[in-house]
């Protein structure tokens, strides 16, 4: 067996260009589908949210979105965790091997309690130091302290849920995830209704009916995910003792494979907080044109993203099983979807933005704003449904996960932050000219991913015999 971590030599078999195995195509195409639909499912959630309270006030709005910017932090980081799982995973499901799953899974959930933990905590007992930092608006603070007190609760959920739905995925096993997510948008979307607005009886919450909403989802995920995988679950077989007892025989292969896509999330995270501290400075209604702009986006791109998830466990799996006669055209292949992809998800958000944005209740400059922000994104998310797949997909999958980490942060850090705050500090541009700066990495981004996934240097098998320690 090849050694655990070692690159391959790049001179691969060069194999057709566009690969013709059924069995690529019965793998990724099927992953794609489930996941794009737990997906949409999830983001579906943050939209009736978002155009919920859009319709109560904008300045609830402005308070959850800056709720939601340490909710994104947290699931940058837990991300990472899932990718860890579902990287090594993937490999080990390549060499049907289901026991390492399960001991990988367990050391992947105890980071990601950690994690919940960890923010739980800090935003609980600091919630208006912790939302200060994206905004110095007192009104939209104290409106986001009255949802993050209650939405602090779900951290915790989210983080175990969202590694045990990395550990499904990884074993070709997305379904599950999108009856999750089904479920949330029915409890969510009946709770929003009579909670935010008082409805049926119900007393009028407003901004914190929708975090009791959100808190209640949340746990039934939990509740759906864990009774499938100790109960229904024909291929992990999981026990209570596997996902919550104390196994760190996988922890070094984990920390190795899981550690820069944390950190590289983490950062990732804070830079998009960064970026909304740097719109929040502006106005109250360049948070609330973000906000909308940010969840439409989400929406249709989610073809895009998810295909990271579905090419990372195709790739994996072929790189586990050894057959690098495969990878070359597989990777070609998943490259030409992935832009196929954005070109089409482009194309629907630009041409219906406008009615979209008109489902909200928000004022005349917040509204042309956030139409403006999405034809940057429109047009940007060609290029993020390349990069972001290739990255985050098939290099991460094929065993260099580390390179993902590496290329975000030194665009984000060293182009994307410096120059969207210059232009709005120091020049005082317009928000569109400071959105545009804060969306080119996505397309600069292409140039180095395009370069190196055609290298195939990032070719590495992860997998070791079980009872090296």
């Amino acid at each position: 067996m090849t050694r655990r971590g070692k690159r391959q030599d790049p001179a691969l078999p060069e194999g057709p260009f566009i690969t013709r195995d059924k069995s690529f195509y019965r793998t990724f195409f099927p992953l794609l589908l489930v996941i794009t639909l737990q997906q949409l499912a999830a983001l579906t959630v943050n939209l009736v949210d978002n155009i919920m309270l859009g319709r109560y006030t904008e300045l609830a709005l402005s308070g959850a979105t800056l709720v939601n910017q340490i909710q994104f932090i947290l699931q940058q980081l837990c991300g990472g965790i899932g990718a860890g799982v579902s990287v090594l995973g993937s490999q080990y499901w390549g060499r049907k091997e289901i026991r390492p799953i399960r001991r990988i899974t367990s050391v992947g959930v105890k980071f990601a309690l950690a994690a919940g933990l960890v923010f739980c905590l800090l935003t609980r007992l600091f919630p208006a130091r912790a939302l200060g930092i994206f905004t110095g608006d007192g009104a939209v603070i104290a409106e986001g302290v009255k949802y993050l007190r209650i939405m602090c609760w779900t951290y915790i959920i989210f983080a175990v849920s969202n590694t045990l739905m990395y550990s499904l995925q990884s074993v070709e096993t997305a379904f599950i995830g999108t009856v999750m997510s089904c479920s949330t948008i029915v409890i969510n979307l009946c709770l929003n209704y009579c909670l935010i607005f008082g409805n049926l009886g119900f007393p009028e919450l407003g901004i914190r009916g929708a975090a009791v909403a959100t808190l209640v989802s949340r746990s039934m995920e939990l509740a759906i995910i864990l009774v499938y995988l100790l109960f229904i679950d024909k291929k992990l077989k999981m026990k209570l003792g596997d996902i919550f007892g104390v196994d760190f025989a996988y922890l070094k292969d984990f920390c190795a494979a899981a550690l820069p896509v944390m950190m590289s999330g983490l950062l990732w995270g804070v830079a998009q907080g960064a970026q909304t501290a740097v719109l929040g400075h502006m106005s109250g209604p360049v948070i609330a044109a973000n906000s909308i702009a940010a969840v439409i986006f989400g929406v249709f791109v989610v073809v895009g993203m998810s295909s990271a998830n579905a090419a990372s466990v195709t790739m994996g799996k072929t790189v586990g099983r050894g057959d690098f006669a495969s990878v070359k055209p597989y990777a070609r292949t998943l490259q030409l979807i992935f832009l196929c992809i954005g070109v089409v998800q482009a194309l629907l958000m630009l041409l219906t933005r406008k009615a979209i944005v008109s489902f909200y209740t928000v004022s005349e400059e917040a509204r042309l704003l956030a139409e403006q922000f999405l034809v940057v994104l429109g047009i940007t998310s060609v290029g993020s449904c390349y990069e972001y797949p290739v990255e985050g997909g098939i290099i991460a999958g094929g065993g260099n996960p580390k390179y993902q980490a590496i290329v975000d942060n030194l665009f984000m850090w060293l182009f994307t932050i410096p120059s969207a705050a210059i232009s709005a500090f120091v020049f005082h541009a317009p928000p569109i000219v400071v959105f545009c700066f804060l969306k080119a990495d996505q397309f600069l981004k292409c140039i180095p991913n395009g370069i190196v996934v055609n290298r195939y240097r990032w070719v590495r098998q992860l997998t070791r015999a079980e009872d090296g320690k």
